[in-house]
């Protein structure tokens, strides 16, 4: 149902206003501000405004989502809660109203009272977003509506949201922090199964006019279902010149035995970080925030996307995955990778968006327990954890 992703790329441009908004509107601008003294949230506010900006961002992309096809809004699942309590322990849900002066008035509850700052965000919320992608205009495809579910992550880094850094400089590409790290994150995924169908990755913060001090984002998208495999690089993939590919098909092996490289978290652990040496030499490259980081393997800066760690989550790499899977990669859970036997005959253990851990509960009942590792090629993949195992046994002993 292309109609879905169309609607999914207009509201993750309307979040990106708001993210935009919230970080270039002066009444707005100011509240950010305030954020960053002590890391604490300022008493003068009911609740930390980066977290009213994350939630704003969600419930607009839910109500949206709800508005055009009613029913879809059961099944739209995010990180935040939209209900918070101010000092009077009265409860505030924080929601779209029908009208921009009604949705002010419900923010100014939250905000203390600050009317400009209310209107601000108000008036960007209520703000019309044409966007669409012309590629998905000739895709005619039914998936029903009932089997989706909806993974939404409204600001992704939020740390580097609220720092708002705007001058760090990239390493081939790739940013280690800053605001080109930040990403508003939407995934569709199969109910039944939890496969991964449709994925929308917005990057608010692409370029910035030295002038105006307005920033430019990216959007790219990726569905897979039934056989279809559609994505937004295609175009740029078809433009690159003819001999890059030559070069590729005349001689498979060349792309399974070429240098890996890498993006980690920082802290990623340091054997991990020592075994990707081996691997990787320097083509190492430490980034902020997971959805940036997969969005480095989209991009095709790098290979390979790994975190060894258990504080990932559905909601983190649902909407990588859903484009990786229609580019022909996926991400899969990388325990049982390593422990997976190569001559096992077992498929690779892609992660599901479905289930709930057993046993966990809050936020951990959606974590990727196992870490992840990203990937755009099944072929790199495989040769990639093959050395990657052979390069963690000798430190393995070591310990």
């Amino acid at each position: 149902m292309s109609e879905i992703l169309q609607e999914l790329l207009r509201v993750s441009e309307k979040a990106a206003n708001i993210a935009r908004a919230c970080r270039q509107q002066e009444a707005l601008f100011q509240l950010l501000i305030e954020e960053k003294k002590e890391g604490e949230k300022n008493k003068k506010f009911t609740v930390d405004f980066k977290t009213l900006a994350d939630v704003l961002v969600q419930e607009v992309i839910k109500q949206n989502m709800e508005n055009k096809f009613p029913g879809l809004e059961k099944n739209i699942f995010g990180e935040e809660s939209n209900e918070f309590t101010n000092d009077l322990g009265e409860k505030i849900i924080i929601k779209l109203c029908s009208t921009e002066e009604e949705t002010a008035q419900l923010l100014s509850k939250v905000l203390n009272g600050n009317k400009s700052a209310s209107e601000a965000l108000a008036k960007v919320v209520h703000q019309d977003v044409t966007f669409a992608d012309a590629a998905l205009d000739s895709i005619v495809i039914n998936i029903p509506q009932d089997l989706m579910g909806i993974w939404v992550d409204p600001i992704d880094s939020t740390y580097q949201y609220i720092k708002g850094s705007a001058d760090i400089q990239s390493n081939q590409g790739i940013f280690p922090s800053g605001l080109q790290c930040v990403t508003i994150l939407i995934g569709v995924y199969d109910i039944h199964t939890g496969v991964p169908l449709m994925g929308v990755i917005n990057q608010p913060f692409v370029s910035q006019d030295l002038n105006t001090l307005s920033w430019k984002g990216q959007c790219y998208w990726g569905l897979s279902y039934m056989g279809t495999n559609i994505h937004s690089l295609e175009r740029a993939i078809s433009k690159r010149n003819g001999s890059e590919k030559r070069t590729e098909n005349s001689n498979p092996e060349s792309e399974s035995s070429s240098a890996f490289s890498a993006v980690i978290s920082t802290s990623e652990k340091e054997t991990i970080k020592a075994a990707l040496a081996r691997v990787c030499g320097e083509r190492i490259f430490p980034a902020a925030g997971a959805g940036y980081k997969s969005l480095c393997v989209v991009q095709g800066l790098v290979d390979i996307y790994i975190f060894s760690e258990d504080t990932t989550f559905k909601w983190d790499s649902c909407a990588a995955h859903a484009i990786l899977r229609a580019m022909g990669g996926g991400i899969v859970d990388m325990k049982e990778c390593l422990e997976r036997h190569p001559d096992s005959g077992l498929d690779l253990p892609q992660l599901l968006y479905h289930l709930e851990n057993e046993g966990a509960t809050g936020v951990d009942r959606w974590a990727n327990k196992g870490g992840l590792i990203a990937y755009r090629s099944r072929k790199r993949l495989e040769t990639f954890l093959s050395l990657l195992v052979q390069n963690l046994a000798p430190l393995e002993t070591q310990a």
